[in-house]
């Protein structure tokens, strides 16, 4: 047999499997169809809609069950719980990703996001067991071993320069956990998604009705007794994460009848007061998206807009005097 013979063999074999591939795909896409799963994770609720087979609802369970056994801080068996008590050095991926983020965040905004505030947090009530217990002398104290900065990789190796850093990474997990469950979907083909969880969202593609995924961004009202969903904004957007974050739902009132909310300053270690009671991000990903939110709540207005100069990201923040300030990213999203 001649070599010109068996390669023009060898030529229509590889086309035919080609082709073949090539319906299989096809094939495969075109039995997709439209799939919503919701329950309950990380005491907050999520929901996922996506064009996909049915059988992917338990994989995005099995992920944010993964996901929660390394960054859950109200899981005592977690591996962030047992990091916290020094029980392990050793962490797993989904920490690092969350940890690099959050290394990054912190130093873009000056330190006003920082996932060691977990002992701060705890004192203020906003951790396990919500019984404030915070004074003066005891917040100091605490300060002394809170930042992140005191804490580096070393491979798959977390080392702390004080025994005693805790970590708690929800003002950035949910994030990360609408991107996992998104990478998932992906990996298995999904073109058209919105995973929700406890209000952060991640999406790509279309909608059901064949346009970009509208987004209703919740009015700040502030209410201890239920939850309130009134739309400040409308936006129409794909291919991005979305997060707020605001004190107007997660506060406590102090004995003279203030309020003060749940985001903490790195610097001086009690709740923030700042201008922004709101702050919405779009970002690459959830999880970027939902630490810059937090870190805007920390800044104020002024610093958060100079930061997002440069990051040139839709960011809309609602202010303590009621007024409304957009992005020029943000106003091109918005729906009239």
């Amino acid at each position: 047999m001649s070599k010109k013979y068996i390669f023009q063999i060898f030529t229509l074999l590889a086309v035919a499997i080609a082709l073949l591939a090539g319906g299989c795909g096809k094939t495969k896409q075109k039995n997709f169809s439209w799939q919503k799963t919701e329950g309950l994770v990380w005491n907050t609720s999520f929901h996922i809609t996506y064009k996909g087979p049915e059988a992917l609802a338990d994989s995005a369970v099995a992920v944010l069950d993964r996901v929660g056994k390394s960054l859950s801080v109200f899981d005592t068996a977690s591996l962030v719980s047992r990091v916290n008590r020094f029980d392990s050095t050793r962490v797993n991926t989904d920490f690092i990703r969350v940890y690099v983020m959050s290394k990054k965040i912190n130093k873009a905004s000056g330190g006003a996001f920082d996932p060691t505030l977990s002992p701060l947090i705890t004192a203020w009530g906003f951790g396990k067991g919500h019984s404030a217990t915070a004074d003066t002398l005891r917040i100091d104290s605490i300060l002394r071993y809170v930042g992140i900065d005191k804490t580096r990789l070393s491979h798959d190796a977390l080392i702390k320069d004080d025994p005693r850093i805790e970590f708690n990474f929800s003002a950035i997990a949910k994030g990360y956990g609408c991107d996992a469950v998104a990478e998932m979907l992906e990996q298995n083909g999904v073109k058209n998604y919105l995973v929700e969880i406890g209000g952060e969202i991640m999406m790509r593609g279309k909608n059901p009705e064949g346009s970009k995924w509208r987004i209703s961004i919740d009015k700040p009202i502030l209410s201890a007794d239920r939850e309130i969903h009134d739309s400040q904004e409308i936006i129409a957007v794909t291919d991005m994460g979305v997060a707020t974050s605001g004190n107007y739902r997660n506060f406590h009132k102090a004995s003279d009848g203030s309020t003060y909310g749940h985001t903490i300053s790195a610097t001086t270690g009690r709740p923030v007061a700042t201008d922004v009671i709101s702050a919405t991000v779009l970002a690459p990903t959830a999880m970027q998206a939902d630490g810059l939110a937090t870190a805007f709540m920390a800044m104020g207005s002024k610093k958060s807009q100079e930061l997002n100069n440069s990051l040139r990201l839709p960011v809309m923040l609602v202010l303590t005097d009621s007024t409304i300030w957009t992005s020029p990213q943000f106003e091109k999203l918005i729906q009239k």
